[in-house]
């Protein structure tokens, strides 16, 4: 017998944004957006941190990114437990809750400075992003529940729009304020200094990493003052019977739900690969042309500047695109032209990859609230879980940037530039978001 239910699933999604049932939502939007834009801003001045705390206390690439396993390990140890304190209260109080842990995380680099040692900073960057898990667990779903599902991805896409500007601004601030005001011995040159020269010229750098994230924690807490004084909609908020384990099995039962998480953590792992290792990319590039680490690092960042603006413009356009385009259509044209793009980025040694690598940010920036819209549609109060599940899936950015690096380490690979080479494991990532897009598109078709 046939089917002629109209699948508003898969219809291009045209209707209000933010207007549902006589109740506008324009305020507690802008609000909850600009947590967006605070999450974008810890991310992206934490991408260059690698190579800077590599050259601070003169370590391996690999070891410095266990700044990034600190942080993305974050969000995948407090995802559930956020989700259930939200089940518990509310989107609100999982809000605010995560932007205190953000503020705490964020002064806490001043006694990890006073230390001295590596260690303190990645427990700092652990508390942040338990913070950020907190944020994005309540921030995500809450914005999907502002207004029509119709126009929920939609929506998603729009609110995401802001995380890159947030993204752009940690990366100025990365570049201006930290990378340039470094000491500009490169790491050659800092292997040669004695303890006590090693000691001066570390704590004089670390003070001028530190300063950042103590203007970002005090703009947290404001932030966290501002969301508690303000009436927000409780959308969502009801309570429900159900233990935790059938509920995971619920959710967990849904196909396009289980591949969305497996999914979001290859292209969180693609996102952090690009943009961390960009720096790696251009200086080996820069340097090969003539100019000092330093400045090779400065001008590989100001490349990846520009692909965070490619990515906060083909946000904006790709949200439009959703008015007349399938997400799972539009997310499997991305990924294949990421991957491609990809190819170039491996295949090509000169100024050529590092452009390859900037467009790849471009075909990114759809490809985060798009799976999370599609994974989380029609999933009601168990949103709530399956937001978490997609969060812990940030856990990608913790386990696959450190292989990369292992890989970068190496040097050269049968006369191959290693760091070239490393660019294989993004391009396995968006294979993998590619065939998620085609799935749920043939799925819901």
């Amino acid at each position: 017998m046939k089917n002629n239910r109209k699948d508003t699933s898969v219809s291009p999604q045209k209707g209000s944004l933010l207007t549902a049932n006589g109740v506008n939502y324009i305020v507690p939007f802008i609000l909850i957006t600009s947590c967006f834009a605070l999450w974008g801003f810890a991310n992206d001045i934490t991408n260059p941190m690698v190579k800077a705390f590599s050259k601070i206390f003169r370590m391996s690439v690999t070891d410095g990114t266990l700044i990034q396993v600190a942080f993305y390990g974050g969000y995948f140890v407090m995802a559930f437990p956020a989700a259930m304190f939200i089940r518990k209260y509310s989107y609100k109080a999982g809000v605010l809750l995560g932007l205190g842990l953000y503020g705490l995380g964020a002064m806490l680099f001043y006694p990890a400075m006073l230390s001295g040692f590596y260690f303190p900073f990645l427990i700092a960057y652990f508390i942040l992003t338990c913070g950020l898990s907190f944020l994005e667990t309540s921030c995500n779903p809450y914005i999907l529940s502002m207004g029509p599902e119709n126009t929920a991805t939609r929506r998603l896409n729009f609110a995401q729009c802001f995380n890159p500007v947030g993204s752009l601004l940690g990366m100025y601030v990365a570049m201006n304020f930290i990378q340039n005001m470094l000491n500009p011995m490169d790491t050659a040159q800092r292997a040669t200094l004695s303890e006590a020269e090693f000691v001066a010229v570390r704590d004089a750098d670390l003070w001028v990493l530190v300063k950042p994230y103590l203007a970002i924690g005090a703009v947290v807490i404001l932030m966290m003052v501002l969301i508690a004084a303000v009436k927000m909609p409780h959308n969502g908020d009801k309570q429900f019977g159900g233990s935790f384990i059938t509920t995971i099995k619920r959710i967990f039962s849904r196909r396009v739900y289980r591949e969305g998480v497996f999914a979001q953590f290859f292209y969180v792992g693609a996102q952090i690969m690009c943009w961390t290792f960009i720096i790696q990319y251009g200086t080996r590039i820069f340097m090969e042309q003539g100019c000092a680490e330093k400045t090779a690092e400065v001008m590989s960042q100001k490349y990846n500047i520009i692909a965070m603006v490619l990515f906060c413009t083909s946000r904006f356009i790709c949200t439009w695109l959703l008015k007349y385009f399938r997400p799972g259509v539009l997310l499997c044209t991305l990924a294949i032209m990421a991957g491609v793009l990809t190819v170039g980025v491996i295949s090509f040694r000169d100024i050529t990859g590092l452009y390859c690598l900037v467009g790849v940010s471009a075909c990114m920036s759809l490809m985060f609230p798009t799976i999370y819209g599609i994974a989380l549609e029609g999933m009601g109060e168990d949103a709530k879980f399956g937001a978490a599940g997609l969060i812990m899936a940030i856990l990608g950015g913790s386990v696959l940037p450190p292989i990369q690096a292992s890989i970068i380490d190496c040097g050269t690979i049968a006369s191959f530039p290693a760091v070239n080479l490393s660019f294989v494991l993004p391009l396995i990532c968006f294979v993998v978001v590619g065939i998620y897009g085609y799935r749920t598109h043939r799925l819901r078709s």
